[in-house]
């Protein structure tokens, strides 16, 4: 019984033979792939690795800040107010939320959303005199070199993995990251 395909027109069947089914992958004399499917497979899983790779180092750089703020129970609350910036950080007067009594010294990183003057919510990371900014947009910071490496992962999923959609969502997630943060901040 041979199947027999549509008109272009759509206006029914011709008699123009069976239809073709797709070749098989292409297979060498003995039986194994061919070169071809191995240089395929070899890129496509250094693709991969390349994307998991700057996933994997986008949360690891994140972690670092955000531990302190995501797990902050049972840390040091406070309220800094920024004095001075100098050296890649600025200090300030820490006012403690509880019990404990202010310090002087406690350090924060600079960045462009600390101008002198400013109060806003920290945690001290334990053991140091090093403050993170605390809540939300504390948070959405701290996640910041995870959204870089979103946009980043994005480019080899969507052209050296040839998966646009999944590429298309991590850029949009990276993306959404940090606009959210810059809106916060």
């Amino acid at each position: 019984m041979t199947r027999t395909r549509k008109r272009a027109t759509g206006k029914g069947p011709t008699k123009k033979g069976p239809i073709k089914k797709a070749p098989a992958k292409k297979r060498s004399k003995r039986g194994g792939l061919s070169s071809a499917s191995v240089v395929s497979f070899g890129r496509e899983a250094a693709m991969a690795i390349v994307a998991l790779l700057l996933l994997v180092a986008g949360v690891w750089a994140s972690w670092d800040a955000a531990q302190h703020v995501m797990l902050s129970k049972g840390r040091e609350h406070g309220t800094l107010t920024v004095t001075r910036c100098a050296g890649g950080s600025c200090a300030g007067e820490y006012v403690p939320d509880g019990p404990q009594r202010a310090r002087a010294g406690m350090t924060i990183e600079e960045s462009v959303a600390v101008k002198v003057g400013e109060r806003f919510p920290v945690v001290v990371k334990p053991g140091s005199k090093e403050l993170v900014r605390a809540g939300t947009a504390g948070s959405l910071y701290a996640w910041v070199p995870l959204g870089g490496a979103l946009l980043l992962a994005a480019l080899v999923v969507g052209g050296g993995l040839r998966m646009p959609r999944l590429g298309w969502g991590l850029a949009v997630a990276g993306g959404v990251l940090l606009v959210g943060t810059f809106f916060a901040l």
